[in-house]
């Protein structure tokens, strides 16, 4: 069977999205040889606080980011419904429709790869797609650090990055990206503040915010 090039999955609350989210997209892209990064803006997300503002205007900041960058593309699903979102229906309904021999992965950044097992139906994650680990350069995920279930699950599952085009799921690796230190957490607070955002987010992103009047109201409407 022909190998296919994998395609990133790339799911968040985006509450906004800012560079630091761009660039782990496309870094992964490059690094792990990537058909293309799909967005999944959340609707109702279980691991984190509400959101700010409303899940459309947070898809909409994301379209808004990645409009141009032909590896880029938005899954509108988890916006659109009235349910938490979970990763891993949305990795079945994902499975379902790239059909069963796209390898798709599973991207994430460091902090949330260690609360892994706080996920729901967490280890279902290895039969529908790889994972991919975002780090700072020289830092390796320090095994020892995770959690016993996850500890041994990495130790069997670790791979290189061109192992990812060879199935379809069930490893798990590793990538460099450059260091950015920004937050959306951050940046809320700096909006609610009125302080500058210029080269945190990208100049659209910023003009929708101000536009809609976003992160300064009580509501986020």
């Amino acid at each position: 069977m022909r190998e296919q090039s994998p395609i990133g999955i790339f799911g968040g609350t985006f509450d906004p999205v800012h560079l630091g989210h761009l660039r782990l997209a496309e870094e992964a892209a490059d690094k792990l040889g990537l058909a293309g990064v799909r967005w999944v803006p959340a609707g109702q997300p279980r691991h984190r606080e509400t959101p700010q503002v409303a899940p459309m205007h947070r898809l909409q900041m994301v379209q808004i980011a990645t409009a141009g960058n032909p590896r880029f593309s938005i899954d509108r699903a988890e916006v659109e419904r009235d349910e938490i979102s979970y990763t891993v229906p949305t990795l079945e309904r994902l499975r379902q429709k790239f059909g069963p021999t796209q390898p798709l992965v599973l991207l994430l950044g460091a902090d949330a790869y260690a609360g892994l097992p706080d996920w729901h139906r967490w280890q279902e994650i290895f039969s529908l797609a790889h994972i991919a680990v975002a780090h700072r350069p020289g830092f390796v995920i320090d095994v020892e650090t995770l959690p016993e279930a996850l500890a041994d699950e990495h130790r069997q599952r670790l791979a290189e990055a061109p192992a990812l085009a060879a199935e379809t799921a069930g490893k798990i690796t590793t990538y460099a990206m450059t260091p950015l230190a920004i937050s959306a957490t951050a940046i809320r607070a700096q909006l609610a503040a009125g302080d500058s955002l210029r080269y945190l987010l990208p100049q659209p992103v910023i003009d929708y915010i101000h536009l809609h009047n976003l992160y300064r109201s009580s509501d986020g409407s």
